[in-house]
């Protein structure tokens, strides 16, 4: 199992960046996949997760309605778009996949990170 997270990059605060994750190596229409963070010297936490069939999404208590996750099952990709950006954003995002329906948070497959980086 593969998991590509790609769409990081440096952004002033108030901004916007849409991150993707290509899976491949699984049956992807048939996982919850999901987005979690790490910023420096903290532990990684849960940003956002979607069933399998895209038809519900569940959210860390800090996202606040900035984040929205979504899939496309035919590209086998699912993106968190971010917005109104604030410094304290700055992390290494990460996806992750659940066979397990609302299990993303307990994830069994990571993918490499994507650096956000959020100017004040």
């Amino acid at each position: 199992v593969q998991l590509q997270a790609s769409g990081g990059g440096l952004v002033q605060a108030g901004g916007s960046l849409r991150l993707s994750c290509l899976a491949s190596g699984l049956t992807f229409s048939s996982y919850d996949m999901g987005w979690f963070r790490q910023a420096p010297g903290k532990e990684r936490e849960f940003v956002a997760g979607i069933v399998w069939g895209g038809s519900s999404t569940y959210y860390g208590d800090f996202v606040k309605g900035r984040f929205t996750i979504s899939r496309d099952n035919a590209k086998n990709t699912v993106y968190l778009q971010v917005n109104r950006l604030k410094p304290e954003d700055t992390a290494v995002y990460y996806c992750a996949a659940s066979p397990r329906t609302y299990g993303v948070r307990k994830p069994d497959y990571w993918g490499q990170g994507t650096l956000v980086t959020v100017s004040s």
